[in-house]
């Protein structure tokens, strides 16, 4: 199959470009996820895991939505086969350690978000190659190879340094909190400023209108589905923020080695650089969850009023 024997040089190339733009990108972020281990609370962590609700809110919020949001935006903005795989590889992801820290940011359990964050990549191991294998059928004939490895090193980098972070608050506790509260600051604004960079060289690539209006719809619907969904689950105002950022952020570092893997250079052609534009919608979406927050808030509240009436 031409696709297959591509494999080698794409995995390379995939290599080659992440040790040339993204040491820095990397390092900040190990940074950070050890900064949240400085957050983390054994007791709140165990009690969300003997909790099954989570584990299918993980379920459903990963695995349910995004890959079907994925799908119909693909369809309904009629995007050319190659956009449409490389929109559908993003949707299927499982979540990424970026929503751990904009969880943080947006003020949300943090444990929890770990806790989901490590179930939806294990998870992924299993549920990836079915949904892309479901989805894709209605999309174009076309074989996606799932990057166990890739699933394997985003379960270690999520978990390794948080529990390094979670070994410094238990021997050193004063020191721990006030090192992972300045220290995500800084990390977030270091990480804002290298994405920037990354996405003003990025979207000149990806000149589809289309596309773009894609990148910018999928993690907003997530987000504003993921906290319907928490609501619906009557979960607190913490947990709904953080449900709604594990919803709309996917690990797009695993969606590149997906589309590395699984397309010659002649068909993904730039779309290569759409995981990076979605993550300035992410980010950007991720900042204005307060304005969601508080229409869906109210929005629930009638709901919930009229119900009673009728």
């Amino acid at each position: 199959m031409p696709w297959k024997r591509n494999m080698f040089h794409n995995v390379l190339s995939l290599f080659q470009h992440r040790s040339s733009s993204q040491p820095s990108g990397l390092m900040v972020i190990l940074i950070a996820m050890v900064c949240l281990g400085c957050t983390m609370e054994l007791s709140k962590i165990k009690a969300h895991i003997l909790k099954p609700k989570w584990v299918l809110m993980t379920v459903v919020a990963q695995s349910g939505v995004m890959p079907l949001l994925a799908f119909s935006l693909a369809k309904l903005l009629q995007l050319s086969p190659a956009e449409a795989v490389t929109v559908l590889a993003c949707g299927c992801c499982p979540g990424g350690y970026l929503s751990n820290i904009l969880t943080l940011g947006v003020k949300g359990d943090v444990n929890l978000s770990l806790v989901m964050t490590t179930f939806s990549t294990i998870l992924a191991m299993g549920l990836m190659p079915l949904l892309l294998y479901l989805y894709s059928q209605g999309l174009s004939d076309v074989s996606i190879a799932v990057p166990y490895t890739g699933i394997i090193v985003a379960l270690a980098m999520t978990t390794l340094p948080c529990a390094a972070g979670f070994g410094m608050r238990h021997y050193a506790p004063q020191q721990a909190k006030l090192v992972g509260m300045c220290m995500v600051l800084v990390t977030l604004i270091v990480l804002g400023i290298l994405i920037a960079i990354a996405v003003g060289e990025a979207i000149q690539t990806v000149t589809s209108p289309q596309l773009v209006v894609t990148a910018a719809l999928m993690p907003l619907f997530g987000y504003i589905l993921g906290y319907v969904l928490s609501s619906l689950f009557k979960l607190n105002q913490l947990s709904r923020r953080t449900v709604a950022m594990e919803t709309g952020c996917q690990n797009l570092q695993l969606c590149l080695t997906i589309l590395m893997m699984s397309f010659p250079a002649e068909f993904i052609g730039l779309l290569y650089h759409f995981p990076i534009v979605y993550l300035a919608f992410q980010l950007s979406g991720a900042l204005n969850r307060s304005l969601f927050t508080c229409l869906f808030d109210g929005l629930v509240i009638i709901v919930i009023q009229l119900s009673f009436r009728f």
